[in-house]
This record gives structure tokens, C-alpha cells and sequence, in this order.
């Protein structure tokens, strides 16, 4: 009998989110549609010009464990917080949503993670990320009752960027697949992936990774083309499972020879897209650590990511759970 349902893996930030327009990104360098890492000064100079905000804590498996939760899932999270004002309020906030957090906070600097969001009208959001005790996440943090006890683990690619992140998951995935449990991974960002492609290539060929999270940027940038379709069928290849998103497309699921194509959420306005494709994450593994088909995982990951966008902030202000059952996947 399983513990968990998922354990998701990911750096623990708080997301300060504002509205902005595309001359304020402009104005202060900052890259439209992608997450930038910043140091301390940018950070502070960032939040003394930006407008009105939001706090909410974030972060890209956070998320995903957050919406796990919803769906009345039985999530786990490990990130790294410092004993703060931010790292109270964050361990609050997932904990509130149903979520085993455990990880042990950070004496002393550097202080919990934040990430400035501005998000402009056409509803993309533009990440200036400060990973701060993020970077402290270690293997001595890998609680292994957890890593073996989740049916599936599942990580950021964002946690490539500090180092010690990368002992901590291969050493989860290893006690998983020990466990006979399996292993997931999103690819975060297309900057993410130009940085790390060989690295994430290896941990989806060698087995480390057997199911992968992508949206069509994500892809494209992985295989180096301007062909989605020749990025499919590369993926298809390299792991055993891979989703991929498509935003207004919907997505596209890929298993061996099989290929499940799933429609869109119709939605009223979009609002912001910041933390769709953890949502959709969400409903998929929800739907697949439940043993359903891979049409009803997409559904269900399909419907958590057309409400998220309909809102300001990445975490479902709705009970996923009922909005599944309305919707007739549940």
C-alpha cells in the first residue's frame, strides 16, 4: 500500500505577482515568457518598481502538489525555506492545502525564495526568480519513508540550476525505482532546457526519468527543431510516457506506438498563465496514480489548467475535486 500518490520535488518560492505592460518589461531587461534567475540587489530593485501585488506561495512542484491535493490526492512535497517571515508563510500555505511538507527550514541566510511575476495583458507572465534557500536543498533533505512510499515522484527542471538539488533527486529516484515506484519530470522552460538538454536527454534515456511533463516550446528546444511533430516523435523514443501541452491546442500524449490527443478546457477570459502546466501535471498524475486511462488523465490535467488560467495566481482557487466531478471525469 502506497503512502503517497506523488511526491513532487521543487524549489519553494513565493510568487510576488503584479500586472505589467510590455514596455515595462522592456524598460528593466526583463525576458517576456521566461524564467530569469536573479541575484538579491535585482530582486529588491525589481519589487521597488513594480506595482500593486499579489503574494502567493508558488513554485513549480508546489503547485503541482497543491493541485494533487485538490483533487483529493495524497501529495508530499520537499523544498527548502529559510526561517523567515516568507518560509512561515509559505510552509502554511501548503500545508493548509493538504500537503505532507516536512523538509526542515534554513538557519540563517540566504532567505526564502521569491519571484517577481509580471504579467502582461495578453495574460503571459514574465518570471525574475531569487532562489535564495532554494539552492541549500540537498540529499540530506531526502526523507526516504517519502521517496519510496509515493507511486510516483515527480520534479522540476528548474532544479538543475542549484546543484545540490541534482544529488537529492537522483538519490529519490533511485529509492523509487528500488521501491518499484516511478519517476516524472517537467522541463520547466525552453532557457532551462538550452541549458541542461544533454543532462535531461540522459535522465530520460537511462530510465532515471520515466515520465515526462513538456509544453511545445519545451519540446522543440529539447530536439533542437522547428518541427513539433518530428519533437514527438523524438520523445516518444527517448521515455515511456511524455504529455505534452500545447496551450489553445490542448495536448498531446505520447506511449510507445500510442498517441492521445485531448482538447482544451473552453474557457471565458484568459487571465494568466502562470502555473498551467503544473496544473495540468496535477490533474494528469491525480488521474494516472488513480489507475485511470490516459484520455481521462489528460481531461482531468486539461480542466485543472483551464481554470488556473482564468485567475490570478498558480494555485486552484476552486475544489478541483468538484469541478472534475461536475465535468463528469469523477
Amino acid at each position: 500500500m502506497s503512502q503517497y500518490d506523488v511526491l513532487c520535488i521543487g524549489n519553494a518560492i513565493v510568487d510576488i505577482i503584479a500586472q505589467a505592460d510590455d514596455a515595462f518589461l522592456v524598460e528593466n531587461g526583463i525576458i517576456k515568457a521566461a524564467m530569469n534567475l536573479i541575484d538579491a540587489d535585482r530582486a529588491n530593485l525589481l519589487y521597488e518598481r513594480m506595482g500593486p501585488a499579489i503574494e502567493a506561495s508558488g513554485g513549480s512542484a508546489g503547485n503541482t502538489a497543491a493541485g494533487i491535493a485538490s483533487f483529493g490526492g495524497r501529495a508530499a512535497y520537499f523544498g527548502k525555506v529559510a526561517r523567515d517571515q516568507l518560509g512561515e508563510i509559505y510552509a502554511h500555505d501548503i500545508r493548509a492545502q493538504g500537503v505532507a511538507f516536512d523538509t526542515l527550514p534554513l538557519e540563517g541566510p540566504p532567505p526564502t525564495a521569491r519571484s517577481m511575476i509580471f504579467v502582461t495583458p495578453d495574460g503571459e507572465r514574465s518570471m525574475n526568480t531569487y532562489l535564495g534557500a532554494c539552492v541549500e536543498l540537498g540529499p540530506e533533505d531526502v526523507e526516504e519513508d517519502k521517496a519510496r512510499g509515493a507511486l510516483v515522484t515527480y520534479f522540476e527542471g528548474y532544479l538543475w540550476d542549484p546543484p545540490r538539488a541534482k544529488e537529492a533527486i537522483r538519490l529519490t529516484a533511485r529509492l523509487a525505482h528500488e521501491a518499484g515506484r516511478e519517476v516524472s519530470m517537467t522541463l520547466s522552460d525552453s532557457f532551462c532546457v538550452d541549458r541542461y538538454r544533454d543532462e535531461f536527454l540522459d535522465l530520460m534515456r537511462s530510465g532515471t526519468v520515466d515520465i515526462v511533463f513538456a509544453n511545445s516550446h519545451e519540446i522543440k528546444a529539447l530536439y533542437q527543431t522547428s518541427s513539433f511533430e518530428t519533437a514527438l516523435e523524438a520523445i516518444r523514443k527517448d521515455c515511456k510516457l511524455a504529455a505534452v501541452t500545447r496551450s489553445e491546442k490542448g495536448s498531446v500524449i505520447v506511449r510507445g506506438d500510442e498517441t492521445i490527443m485531448i482538447e482544451p478546457l473552453a474557457i471565458d477570459e484568459l487571465v494568466d498563465t502562470t502555473g498551467a502546466g503544473d496544473l495540468y501535471a496535477a490533474g494528469f498524475l491525480y488521474g494516472y496514480t488513480a489507475g485511470f486511462d490516459l484520455k481521462r488523465c489528460g481531461d482531468l490535467g486539461s480542466l485543472a489548467a483551464g481554470l488556473v488560467i482564468q485567475q490570478i495566481g498558480p494555485r486552484p482557487r476552486q475544489n478541483l475535486r468538484e469541478e472534475a466531478v461536475k465535468a463528469g471525469l469523477l
